[in-house]
């Protein structure tokens, strides 16, 4: 799942709890990572978790060329309900207060989902890149944030 920073490779959520802790300064993240926010989010009406997103706050050589600043995913069960573009929305202002003002979002080629929802919030595509690890490829995608 995009947006939840490992989450897939910890069997403990309180693991994974610690190892975002570990990410909220550049002096306390591992080295290799950058650092970075998680959000998740609920809707408040039933409490059910509808999505996650992840803001990094800087690159490493990979998210420079495939990840990009920001993650994303929506609940298999509540995808098509406006819930990425919210997601999307929130996490650019938070870009914005972070001194993010150039914000790169990636999607794979062929998600139309996450294609439309980086295109509502202003996306501007730049160029597709294949990525060799997962075999798939990339669509990067900028956003021009004012100060």
């Amino acid at each position: 799942m995009d947006g939840t920073e490992r989450l897939r490779h910890f069997e403990d959520p309180k693991d994974w709890l610690a190892y975002l802790d570990s990410h909220k300064t550049r002096e306390t993240t591992p080295e290799g990572s950058v650092p970075s926010t998680q959000f998740i989010f609920v809707r408040e009406a039933d409490e059910k978790i509808v999505g996650m997103l992840d803001i990094r706050h800087s690159f490493n050589e990979y998210l420079e060329k495939y990840g990009g600043h920001i993650g994303y995913s929506v609940a298999p069960s509540e995808r098509r309900r406006g819930y990425a573009t919210q997601m999307l929305a929130t996490a650019l202002s938070r870009c914005r207060e972070l001194g993010i003002y150039k914000v790169l979002i990636t999607c794979i080629k062929g998600n139309e989902g996450s294609r439309k929802t980086i295109l509502k919030n202003g996306g501007v595509y730049e160029s597709t890149v294949y990525e060799p690890e997962e075999k798939v490829e990339i669509e990067r995608y900028w956003i021009e944030l004012s100060e």
